[in-house]
Order: C-alpha cells, then structure tokens, then sequence
C-alpha cells in the first residue's frame, strides 16, 4: 500500500493529505456548494494515483464509468455536485473524480461542487492574510475576492462598510443587512475607486502591492486621516475628501465626460444546458437585450452565444462579461456550464 503522507509525483495529481499536513489544516468548515473553477482542482482525497496531473485516468483502457460521465454531461443529463476538500485556493476530490476528469477533458472551465474547507493553523503570514481575507468573504459575501498584503486591514473595510451601511440608513433605507451595504459598498465606492487607481497606473510604482492595497491607502488618507495628497495628474481631483460624496460623484458622472470609458464589448458563451430545457432556455436567452446571435450547436456544446455589452463607467472588459454571465446566463434554470471567449482580433463582412 501507498504511503499517504508522501507526495505525489510528477504526473500524479496532489494528495490531499500530504498537503494537509504541510500546511497543518485540520480545522474545517462547510463552505456550502457553489461553482469552482477546474484549473483550481489540482489534487485527489483517495485517489491521487489513479490520475495523471491533467487529471487523465492512468489505465490505458477506458473506464466504463468515465465514457458513462461524459455522455451525461454532452446530453446535459443533471449530475449531483461534487465534493471537495479546499486548503486555500487548492481543491482536492473527494468524491466526483471521474466527473472532474470528464469536464476537464470536454473543456469546461467550471463545475458545481460541494465544498469543505480546511484551515491553515500555522501562524506564517500568509496562513494569517489568508484566514483574514476569509473571514472577510464570509462576512461580506463579495462577489470578487479583495487581496490585501498586510495583516489587521481588513478591519479598516469592515469600518467602511459599517460606515456606508449607517449612511444608506440615514438615507431612508430601512433593514440594510451587512451583505447588502458591503454589496453597495463594493459597486459603488470600491470598484470606481480602484479604477481609477487603475487607470493612473499607480500599481507599476509599488510592484510588491495589490490594487486592494493601494485602494485601502487612498481611501484611508482621504476619507479616514483627512490628509490630501496628489496620486497623479486629475486623480487627486476625482478623489473627494468625504467617502460618500465620492460615491455620489461616480454616480452623477456623465458619460460624455469619459468618451474613452465607454465602448461596446462582444463576446462568445460555450453553452451545455439540459436538453429538455434547451428551447425555453433559447427563448429567454434571446429575449436579453444584450444577446444579439443564438445558436443550436451538434458537438460537445449545445448553444453558441454572441453577446454585445457596453462596459460602464470604470468597470473592465473581464468585469462586464463576467457580470453579465453570472447574473444573467448561469441563473437560468438548465444551464449546466458556460465557457466565454474574448475575441482578441475580429473581422467581419456585416
């Protein structure tokens, strides 16, 4: 029998154990069931070296239950989630490895999984950043995680958030849970402001930070400390000295006044979906103001979609597309996996 507290090699998968206890996590929590991405699926609980590390069945017979797998998933058959054991950004299968394997080999880029998560007890730095920016997910539900690179800062987002909170109740909303003014906080105040961060390409002079870091700064000094400082040529100027009066100047800013932020986006989505659901699910997707093309396809995907978005006011490409998908494609009842494409070059007779 195989010693379970070695690596894997090479061309095996990660074994969770070995893992676990190099990173001594045993504490664990339900994170519930949610999508993750299949790149993040890098290991296996009991099955390790059965796998190669692109997740291949080892054996050079194919396996019964793995063509089994695959022809659901090319029908759009419903398959339970998986289960997964996280340490960190890693997952390991705990049960669901012909599944994984099978979506990895049709293309998917996602699967639906159910997730226990294992927490790092080492008190190493990155073992504390990491439980912090935890516990603020947990606390926030976010739709995107927020990197921060030092220890204790997430408190000083949680005072923001409780600050915006305490606003939008001035203002007349009643009942504002924390997850709904952290939502508000993130859409309204967050994002434009690391845009323009962005924008001014402050990042290039601190290689060693992260956009989340730069943010928590400025903001701090201008809306915490009270100290104006200059950023950058017209940053200082879009940067008001109170945080809520710049949330209130994002949203009052014509579009006009930033010709360069607005322009059109297309996009492609891969679609699996249930074949039973698969006309209804055409007849919504066209009746989105955003679709412009739907297409019934023979193959490993079933519908191609062509979208045009207009990205907002200091909003990216990827945030828009990613936005849209989400809200807006995944939450149709029969969608089984999406993959979207980017075109980087197109040319078009139309």
């Amino acid at each position: 029998m195989r010693d379970w507290s070695k690596a894997a090699s090479a061309n095996e998968v990660k074994s969770f154990k070995h893992d676990q206890e190099i990173e001594a996590a045993y504490d664990s929590r339900v994170r519930g069931v949610r999508t993750i991405p299949l790149a993040q699926i890098v290991g296996s609980v009991g099955r390790y070296q059965d796998f190669d590390n692109h997740f291949r069945l080892k054996q050079k017979a194919p396996s019964e239950r793995l063509q089994w797998v695959k022809k659901a998933m090319r029908e759009g058959r419903p398959l339970p989630p998986v289960k997964l054991y996280q340490i960190k950004d890693a997952f390991y299968v705990l049960d669901g490895n012909h599944r994984i394997a099978a979506a990895k080999e049709l293309g998917h880029d996602e699967i639906l999984a159910d997730i226990v998560e294992f927490i790092p007890s080492e008190n190493k730095l990155q073992n504390v950043l990491y439980r912090e920016r935890a516990a603020f997910a947990d606390d926030t539900q976010l739709p995107r995680e927020i990197k921060l690179t030092e220890i204790g800062q997430y408190d000083l987002l949680m005072d923001q958030i409780r600050e915006h909170r305490r606003h939008l109740e001035a203002g007349g909303q009643t009942d504002v849970t924390r997850e709904a003014a952290a939502r508000d906080w993130y859409d309204s105040i967050y994002r434009p402001l690391c845009a323009i961060i962005q924008r001014g390409r402050l990042i290039e002079s601190f290689p060693e930070r992260t956009i989340a870091d730069l943010y928590l700064y400025i903001s701090q000094h201008q809306w915490q400390i009270g100290r104006r400082r200059q950023y950058g040529i017209g940053i200082d100027k879009l940067i008001p000295k109170d945080m809520e009066a710049f949330r209130t100047k994002m949203a009052e800013m014509k579009e006009c006044g930033y010709p360069e932020m607005q322009r059109g986006i297309t996009a492609f989505i891969l679609m699996n979906v249930q074949a039973k659901r698969e006309d209804k699910i055409v007849e919504k997707l066209f009746g989105l103001e955003e679709v412009r093309e739907v297409h019934s396809v023979h193959g490993d995907v079933d519908l191609l979609v062509k979208v045009k978005l207009t990205r907002d006011l200091l909003s990216s490409d990827a945030e828009m597309i990613s936005h849209f998908v989400h809200e807006k494609v995944r939450q149709l009842a029969g969608v089984v996996t999406t993959k979207t494409l980017i075109p980087g070059f197109s040319k078009s007779k139309d």
